[in-house]
């Protein structure tokens, strides 16, 4: 596994290389970049690169901006966002846009390998002060201690697949990819993920699917 760690301070940057190496071994490659140039430049020169560690904070262009741009022009590689903006504003702006988590510098170690182990066995790392935030009832035809299926939700079984992907933080493009369908057609049982669990937006739609006890399955790469 290849990780990119994009982060102006190389403090940080050694500090997150030894944790990902603590809980990865010799099965993963880290690389650095200090500056969105570097950061593109790295990215176009690793085609295998599978995630980015992404500080928002960066000196020379604006983090939403580099995020963006890694999730439209690289829809198959990942992105946690590791950042000492973690208010809840950003923090939801950066979930919506599909990151796999969103890591606040001021987490502690234990905090810090447990988000890792979080997002490397294919779920979200949402920090505990969103997820204590009053959020809509996903649906009322559902007991939170019943097994929900797709019926439940007046779901296809196709639907519930790209919820799972949507969990994950997966793009619609990296959905496209995944599922081997067509752009409108994601974006179609986007829509109808949205309605079945009565939510907003994606980030909603995570939140309201962990709390019916759904867990996101590994897609299809």
């Amino acid at each position: 596994m290849k990780i990119l760690v994009v982060d102006d301070h190389v403090l940080i940057r050694e500090a997150l290389g030894v944790v990902l190496r603590e809980l990865k071994g010799d099965a993963v490659v880290v690389i650095e970049a200090s500056d969105s140039h570097q950061a593109v430049r790295q990215i176009e020169d690793h085609p295998d690169l599978e995630l980015v560690l992404l500080d928002l904070g960066l000196p020379d262009r604006d983090g939403f901006e580099l995020l963006s741009e890694i999730t439209e022009r690289h829809p198959t590689v990942s992105v946690v966002v590791h950042s000492a903006h973690q208010d809840p504003m950003t923090v939801m702006r950066a979930l919506d846009l599909g990151v796999l988590g969103f890591i606040p510098k001021s987490a502690r170690r234990e905090v810090l390998l447990g988000a890792f182990n979080l997002i490397f066995s294919g779920g979200v790392y949402i920090p505990p002060e969103i997820l204590d935030r009053p959020r809509p009832a996903p649906t009322q035809r559902v007991s939170p201690t019943t097994p929900v299926s797709a019926v439940d939700l007046g779901l296809t079984e196709r639907q519930m697949q790209v919820l799972a992907l949507m969990m994950q933080g997966k793009s619609n493009k990296a959905i496209c990819r995944a599922l081997d369908l067509a752009e409108p057609t994601v974006k179609i049982h986007v829509s109808a993920v949205l309605k079945g669990l009565k939510v907003a937006n994606r980030t909603e739609a995570a939140m309201a699917a962990a709390a019916l006890g759904l867990r996101p399955e590994r897609g299809r790469k």
